[in-house]
């Protein structure tokens, strides 16, 4: 399948001037339990932790915030946008706020990245990538970030390229990725494993971050121990949100544990369980999906059935549903996803 018929989930990240939500105020990790490389990290741990049911707003404004706001154009030197000033500002909101910050800005400037790459219509360069890594040697996420900033920095980064494993590549570049990536993981692992589960913790997070995890995979990322324990969390709060998905959430979910399977994923009691919740919602929503989301859904089953997926009573009928479906778009099937059918 043409990767780049992969549907990525809109834009999920937004400025949010308004966004204020309970923080999860577990302390960071001084190193955490995933590091690949030592990157400079603060200890953001309180000694008591007061009760806070809101992120304070900083008297600056951070630049990210101008990121967000701005028409990005591909014609704009990168460096101008992504540069020392804006990451050092990251950083200092991090710093200010302790383990009361919730990782807004970050996932700002992470969605100032992906709108680069959209408006430039493609991934970030070589070049491009290791300006933009060597930046982000302190860019740390930690336990304390909410799920929306965390569900945005992985889907936002993994859109635009930030860990795919261009060749030939500095060693600090892949060091420096592996311990971004890390703590991200680290931190979703920690959120996924709360109890009583997260409040904040919907729909679409899930979905954005396994289409992330299955696209790293699928760019060449190494299947590391903390890349499948973050998966491992995150399957059960697909069965959890399974009413909420909406139409380009499933097709995104399917084609991605497709993909996952695909690239060598074992499929496991939870992976086979995210797949059997799934299957009914395709059936009930499928007056609702695009024509692209058609093709993905097919694609995936098949891809699914060619790695050990069986062919249950809720597959046939996922299927039986989706077919009549093809027939009425076969005018708005465009060369690629005629091909993916077949």
């Amino acid at each position: 399948m043409d990767r780049s018929s992969a549907g990525i989930s809109g834009h999920y990240a937004r400025s949010g001037n308004g966004y204020n939500q309970q923080d999860d105020h577990a302390a960071s990790s001084r190193r955490g339990r995933y590091r690949h490389a030592t990157v400079r990290q603060r200890d953001n741990t309180p000694r008591t932790t007061p009760a806070c049911n809101q992120f304070y707003q900083s008297p600056a404004v951070c630049p990210s915030q101008h990121l967000q706001c701005r028409s990005v154009n591909p014609a704009r030197d990168f460096y101008a946008l992504f540069n020392q000033d804006t990451v050092d500002s990251l950083v200092s909101q991090s710093e200010h706020f302790g383990h009361h910050y919730n990782g807004r800005y970050h996932g700002q400037f992470a969605n100032s990245i992906k709108k680069y790459t959209f408006a430039a219509k493609r991934p970030l360069n070589r070049a491009e990538q290791s300006q933009l890594i060597l930046l982000l040697q302190n860019f740390t996420a930690t336990r304390s970030w909410n799920w929306r900033s965390l569900t945005t920095t992985l889907h936002s980064f993994t859109s635009a390229g930030v860990f795919t494993p261009h060749k030939p590549r500095d060693e600090q570049v892949k060091l420096t990725q592996a311990a971004l990536l890390s703590t991200l993981l680290d931190a979703i692992i920690f959120k996924c494993n709360q109890k009583p589960q997260a409040r904040d913790i919907d729909a679409r997070g899930i979905a954005n971050l396994l289409w992330a995890m299955a696209k790293l995979v699928d760019n060449g990322q190494e299947q590391t121990p903390e890349l499948n324990a973050a998966l491992a969390a995150l399957l059960p709060h697909v069965n959890a949100q399974r009413a909420n998905f909406k139409p380009q959430e499933i097709t995104n979910l399917l084609w991605a544990m497709a993909k996952m399977v695909y690239n060598g994923q074992e499929r496991t009691a939870e992976f086979k369980e995210a797949v059997a919740v799934l299957l009914p919602h395709v059936k009930v929503q499928k007056d609702q999906f695009i024509p692209q989301g058609i093709v993905n859904l097919l694609w995936a089953m098949a891809k699914l059935v060619d790695n050990g997926q069986e062919q249950t009573a809720e597959f046939k009928k996922a299927v039986a549903a989706l077919l009549p479906h093809v027939n009425a778009q076969t005018a708005h099937l465009k060369p690629q996803e005629i091909a993916n059918l077949l």
